[in-house]
């Protein structure tokens, strides 16, 4: 598999240069208008994960490929990219035009959370199409960005840390039934937050050396120093899935990934989920999706 990339290779390869104090910085911002990394000049983007945050406003018919899914754009989205999920964008039309702002997860160090909102959570959805009226409320917030990051105002990355907060909760409200940000404010939320925040630190498989460990709901709650009951109790009141289901849903969407986005082996990929035998793997792949992995790769 293509290997993590960095916020440097991002510079390196998209603009042929890199920032002086990108090495010296706590965390790092900027914001970019898209119309140069797009049309038939552009290079490919992989298929990958990066170690960055993205925020992208892309206005052109586009199929954006996340994870294990495809979406058909056929106007205008935000998307939210995260690292843990990888992704890339295939043009339908030359017509392309919009914004994008990276950052690193550091940029926001004592300024809250970014996992815990629903754009960036990898089981969420971090594609959101908006209507004309919606768009041009973004794009005043991506204009507003470009503004504030060549002033000379001393305090200008709070301001632009405030600004990637309002394209947050703009993309947030679209969907209001939905989706809504996780209040930690009972003893099953913070277990069930706990359970996911480690489930999560597995991934992504990077290599087939790498392994998931930590595979049924008791070696979580051995983890998490509480009985498998109350994990599941808990689990169940907050999310209405088992233990199971949740850990399961997970060991599916990499199975997906590597199975379409690397050249390993079955056998690799069967042992870096945590499956002793390929059998295993097969018979678990088969049930939860009515194909073999096999099958799956070729389709």
């Amino acid at each position: 598999m293509e290997k993590l990339e960095s916020i440097e290779d991002f510079y390196q390869k998209k603009l042929l240069f890199m920032p002086e104090n990108l090495k010296k910085e706590i965390g790092h911002f900027n914001v970019f208008v898209l119309d140069e990394f797009m049309g038939c000049s552009a290079k490919p983007i992989p298929y990958s994960r990066r170690d960055y945050f993205k925020i992208s406003l892309i206005i052109g018919k586009n199929r954006v490929h996340y994870a294990d899914k495809v979406v058909e754009i056929e106007k205008q989205v935000l998307f939210f990219a995260n690292p843990q999920v990888p992704y890339n964008w295939e043009e339908l039309e030359e017509q392309q035009t919009g914004f994008f702002c990276v950052f690193t997860e550091a940029f926001f160090h004592q300024f809250g959370n970014l996992k815990e909102y629903p754009v960036f959570k990898p089981n969420g959805s971090p594609v959101f199409a908006i209507d004309d009226d919606q768009l041009e409320k973004i794009k005043s917030i991506f204009q507003q960005m470009i503004v504030e990051i060549n002033s000379d105002y001393t305090y200008k990355y709070d301001v632009l840390r405030n600004l990637v907060f309002e394209l947050i909760h703009s993309a947030l409200k679209m969907q209001p039934a939905n989706i809504s940000v996780t209040q930690h404010s009972n003893a099953s939320s913070r277990i069930s937050s706990l359970f996911l925040e480690l489930l999560e630190r597995q991934f992504p498989i990077e290599n087939s050396r790498q392994r998931f460990s930590l595979r049924s709901a008791a070696d979580f709650a051995d983890q998490l120093t509480v009985h498998v009951n109350h994990l599941n109790r808990a689990l169940k009141e907050t999310t209405q899935k088992t233990t199971s289901e949740i850990i399961t849903e997970r060991i599916l969407q990499e199975a997906k990934i590597l199975l379409k986005h690397t050249d390993w082996n079955v056998s690799e990929i069967a042992y870096s989920l945590g499956f002793e035998e390929p059998t295993h793997f097969n018979n678990f792949f088969k049930k939860n999706i009515q194909l073999t992995p096999t099958q799956f790769r070729v389709v």
